[in-house]
């Protein structure tokens, strides 16, 4: 008997015919932690120490997610935006915005390591291991200080535009970092410092939350009209636009199971994307969060996300914002059924 051999175009058309029958994910609230008042911002879940960060007002939440749950909160910091931890530093690097400066604690004991000036208004942050160095956008000087961690100061700035959100590192050393203001995408190398043209993203209004797939070179880009633009990081076009809910802040990442979660505090949901769609990134599905639940993180081994919220009430003054009921932040737990 002859060996069965798949043509390239029958493991196309097999390929197709498998993700257009794959169900879409289902994912349902499991739980809440409770919280101190305050407000909050990005939040990020170290694997190792299996504990989930959040910045929240002018400390850091932390949960360990393997005991019960606990809850901590350490650091004295004005105004904290990004979390993130430097893997096997026992490490948080911690923005604070309204003294421009980083703050990096100590996990264990919460104490300040250090405490390294940067530009105005630092927002957004992530850690790139392969240079050791930290990337911090400072929003409104429209700058990048890259923070060399071990010798804990500002190793160079790359000037872009003010107005920065968040930032993902992309292939090689490139960076992109979205802006709220002029509705694209930067780019910046991060070894030389050289700043590439800027991806303009049409039909996309205030992106803030930013998302990169390695895999398929896609980066996921959440509006706050409504949309999330996809975009080809090698070709620097836009590849589509996905109707999602309103109020984005986040795109959370979970490239294992090949999927990306959109937290729309505005309506109460998370727009979930399927990387792998047949013709790139599409949405498979909605789940229902909580209003305000607008950032958050995923936790890699369980596949669960984290978002902090509370439960709000009328504006102050007539068209501000919900005032947060006290008493009533959480952290919401949703996960895959």
């Amino acid at each position: 008997m002859r060996p069965l051999r798949l043509s390239q175009m029958s493991l196309a058309a097999l390929s197709f015919a498998l993700t257009a029958a794959a169900p879409a994910p289902s994912y349902e609230v499991a739980g809440s932690v409770p919280g101190p008042d305050g407000g909050w911002d990005y939040a990020s879940v170290d694997p190792a120490a299996k504990t989930l960060y959040v910045a929240h007002g002018e400390a850091v939440m932390a949960v360990d997610l393997a005991n019960g749950n606990a809850v901590r909160s350490f650091g004295t910091i004005a105004k904290a935006h990004a979390v993130v931890p430097i893997p096997g530093q026992n490490t948080l690097l911690v923005s604070s915005a309204h003294d421009d400066t980083v703050r990096l604690l100590d996990t264990g004991d919460g104490h300040e390591i250090a405490r390294i000036a940067v530009g105005s208004d630092p927002d957004a942050a992530f850690y790139d291991p392969a240079s050791g160095r930290a990337a911090v956008m400072n929003a409104k000087a429209g700058t990048v200080s890259l923070i060399d961690v071990a010798a804990r100061k500002v190793a160079s700035t790359i000037t872009l535009k003010p107005g920065l959100e968040f930032a993902v590192m992309g292939e090689g050393s490139t960076m992109f970092v979205n802006n709220e203001d002029t509705n694209e995408i930067a780019v910046a190398d991060l070894k030389t410092g050289k700043v590439g043209a800027a991806i303009r993203l049409t039909g996309c209004e205030g992106p803030t939350g930013l998302g990169y797939d390695a895999a398929t070179h896609q980066l996921i880009s959440a509006c706050a009209n409504g949309k999330a633009v996809v975009v080809d990081a090698r070709t620097r076009r836009i590849v589509r636009l996905l109707a999602i809910g309103k109020g984005p802040d986040a795109v959370i990442m979970d490239t294992a199971r090949r999927l990306a979660f959109i937290p729309c505090g505005g309506s109460g949901t998370i727009s979930i994307v399927r990387l792998d769609g047949a013709k790139g990134a599409a949405i498979a599905g909605t789940a229902t969060s909580e209003p305000g639940a607008r950032t958050g993180a995923l936790d890699p081994a369980t596949g669960k996300l984290y978002l902090p919220t509370a439960q709000f009430g009328p504006a102050a003054t007539p068209g501000g914002r919900p005032v947060a009921k006290p008493g009533s932040f959480h952290i919401l737990i949703v996960a895959p059924k």
